[in-house]
């Protein structure tokens, strides 16, 4: 039977969902069909709390769109992994987030991991995430690019070149094991950048994508017992109509 993963890009940028299937897909297993999407309304760029809040309905709509074509799980694929437990009620095949995905991985194979995000205000969102993770402790130090996530999407490489030098720094500063790619737009520097540093550099979305094969092949989705039991029904009024 095909594993369908939904990768779920939560902005609207088309250059950086194609980006992002096609992390998704170099490390799928032979049998495991990749439907990368993304919102055709909603933020071009998710870099702060409102991006995230408006970027949240859109991550429900096409887990609700998902769902309704028989997918066997979703990847929201934003390193603030918005939504995610909302998506988890919705859901009834397992949602992995790119952020939890990648910090669990790093554990396994470090003590202790850094992190290479874009603008420094989303540094702050990143440390939220490892509090409500509980890997606050496994985390040595979180690294800003100081670009926008978009830069890594305008054929430039200027970004591309600047995530390097931060993982380079981050290996020679930081006394950690391995670096977490902190955007989904990052995604196709992991393989290239773990050759070169000679140590894991963890993108979430590949991690994602093989979480989702594993909790689908033990046969698990997200728990209904409990408080991510499916949404209470109740009318929704007004724009929020269609997610009934």
């Amino acid at each position: 039977m095909m594993t369908v993963i939904q990768v779920i890009n939560p902005n609207t940028s088309l250059a950086m969902t194609e980006t992002i299937g096609a992390a998704a897909r170099a490390v799928a297993a032979p049998g495991t069909e990749i439907l990368a999407v993304c919102p055709s309304q909603g933020v071009p760029s998710i870099e702060g709390h409102f991006d995230e809040a408006i970027a949240a309905v859109g991550v429900l709509e096409q887990v609700r769109l998902g769902k309704a074509q028989g997918v066997s799980g979703h990847v929201i694929a934003c390193f603030g992994d918005p939504g995610l437990l909302a998506a988890r009620e919705l859901a009834s095949g397992p949602v992995i987030g790119i952020a939890e995905a990648a910090m669990h991985t790093a554990t396994l194979v470090a003590t202790r991991f850094s992190i290479v995000t874009t603008l420094p205000r989303t540094l702050v969102i990143a440390r939220h995430l490892l509090q409500q993770y509980g890997f606050t402790h496994h985390c040595a130090a979180l690294h800003a690019i100081d670009l926008p996530v978009l830069a890594l999407e305008d054929g430039s490489g200027v970004a591309q070149e600047k995530v390097r030098q931060r993982c380079i720094q981050a290996k020679r500063e930081d006394g950690s094991g391995a670096i977490v790619l902190g955007c989904g737009g990052m995604a196709s520097l992991a393989q290239e950048l773990t050759k070169e540093l000679g140590l894991p550099v963890i993108d979430g979305v590949s991690a994602a994508v093989k979480m989702v094969e594993s909790l689908v092949a033990l046969g698990f989705g997200t728990s209904k017992h409990g408080d991510l039991d499916y949404p209470i029904e109740k009318p929704l009024s007004g724009a929020f109509q269609h997610l009934n």
